[in-house]
């Protein structure tokens, strides 16, 4: 082990980071985190705080389940690794197919493909989908639709289908045939309609637009967040994502449920699906499945798929793709146990209950600060703060502000999540009714240093 000196020393130094512009890290180095118990993470310096931000909304359970390093441990010992491509598995990934069919079987899921991440399971599910229509003689469905705010992760194709210039502008050209339409996003949007339900008819009718426009033989699958994650925490009506699925029916088009925020409690459901009583084609996995504690993956497939897929005898069937790591032994047996104490916790249910007390502090707290112009939140333990200069013209606040409310939240003991100019709440779903108080806290602290 390095000194501490040397550690501090070399920090932001040779290592780039993920979302960090090289020169800004190493002018303001980010935290060193050496340490985690609970819901609480240490620095490098002792400094103890509450993690509102959940690791990166994967880590669930909290940072002291035994139960999952155990499983983890003893995987290790068994079978460290074996390749799950043609012609050998591992007892681990076969059970782990069949405890995630059980577990989503609301969904419709059937079948399971296992990937490294979140950002290969949208690539994996993309793919899929294109093989899908080309098994079913209809090869000339390529086309990919999905959200404005929408994020997929940070594959070419699932950067292709983000609704977000960010993670798009300095990697362009993407994958062709790839249009977005408007999100649910009743602060913002094109229509200025603040009414949920009538924001919800407008996009579904901009859906049904686009879908015309482009020709629904030519289009393979629409990929959304049941609620939006990175782009803000954005919770359509009810009724939308119910009318996606109709609309996708009515022109034989994939619906592709990314799930990798959304997935095992964290809505206060088992599944964003689930939340808006939806059986999505697809579901891509990720983040908790393993509680962060190991990188592991899965598309979750439905019925439809599967009988096109193994019904196959032109050999067009084969999936000739995958990863290195797909169903690796020591993964798949952290998101078996994982599974199992999610079940056992019942965190969706804590994840309901804290998610409410925190959204009605939130809402406490823009009623009380000028430079909160809205909150978002609602549907778990998922929630947003975004804040302006000017509430009237809704100006984004600058970062400075931003750093701010982030140093003064931190001196609070609270770590937060910054983005742009939105503060992101995914905190563990083991929180406690204090837990939610502390967070409320330092963010009040943060707004009252202004």
């Amino acid at each position: 082990m390095k000194t501490e000196n040397f550690i501090k020393e070399h920090n932001a130094r040779q290592f780039w980071q993920p979302m960090t512009h090289p020169a800004e890290a190493q002018k303001n180095p980010p935290k060193i985190i050496t340490g985690a118990s609970g819901v609480r993470i240490t620095d490098i310096d002792g400094h103890e705080s509450l993690d509102a931000v959940g690791g990166l909304w994967n880590v669930n359970l909290g940072y002291s389940n035994d139960v999952v390093k155990q499983a983890i441990a003893t995987q290790l010992d068994a079978l460290p690794y074996y390749s799950t491509f043609r012609g050998t598995t591992n007892d681990a990934s076969i059970e782990l197919a069949y405890e995630l069919c059980d577990f989503f079987q609301p969904e419709g899921i059937k079948r399971v493909f296992f990937t490294s991440g979140g950002s290969d399971s949208v690539e994996s599910a993309l793919r899929l989908a294109r093989q899908y229509h080309k098994l079913r003689g209809e090869p000339g469905r390529t086309k990919y639709l999905s959200l404005k705010k929408g994020y997929h992760g940070t594959h070419t194709g699932g950067a292709s289908v983000n609704g977000n210039n960010k993670f798009r502008t300095a990697y362009e050209p993407l994958l062709p045939g790839c249009f977005h339409i408007p999100a649910p996003y009743t602060y913002r949007n094109p229509f200025n309609e603040t009414d949920p339900a009538k924001l919800a008819q407008l996009c579904a009718a901009a859906l049904e637009d686009e879908i015309k426009f482009q020709d629904p033989s030519t289009i393979a699958a629409f990929i959304m967040e049941p609620i939006l994650g990175a782009g803000g925490v954005i919770p359509p009506h009810k009724s939308f994502m119910p009318m996606v699925r109709e609309i996708c029916d009515k022109h034989g088009i994939l619906l592709i449920s990314d799930e990798v925020i959304t997935a095992f409690g964290r809505t206060g459901a088992w599944s964003g699906a689930r939340l808006w009583g939806v059986q999505p084609d697809m579901m891509s996995t990720a983040k908790a499945v393993t509680n962060g504690y190991f990188p592991f993956g899965a598309v979750l497939i439905g019925e439809k798929m599967a009988e096109v897929f193994e019904s196959d005898t032109s050999g067009l069937g084969a999936i000739s793709h995958g990863y290195t790591y797909s169903g690796h032994p020591v993964g798949a047996a952290a998101a078996i146990a994982c599974l199992a104490e999610t079940k056992r916790i019942d965190v969706a249910s804590n994840a309901a209950a804290r998610g409410a007390q925190l959204f009605a502090g939130l809402k406490e707290l823009k009623a009380k600060h000028q430079a909160i112009g809205d909150v978002r939140g609602g549907h778990g333990l998922m929630a947003a703060v975004e804040t302006v200069s000017d509430p009237a013209a809704k100006t984004p606040a600058s970062g400075g502000t931003m750093a701010r409310v982030f140093d003064v939240a931190y001196e609070n003991n609270v770590m937060l999540r910054i983005s742009g100019n939105n503060i992101i709440l995914s905190p563990p779903l083991i929180i406690s009714e204090q837990d939610v108080s502390d967070i409320l806290s330092a963010i009040d602290a943060g707004f009252a240093a202004l």
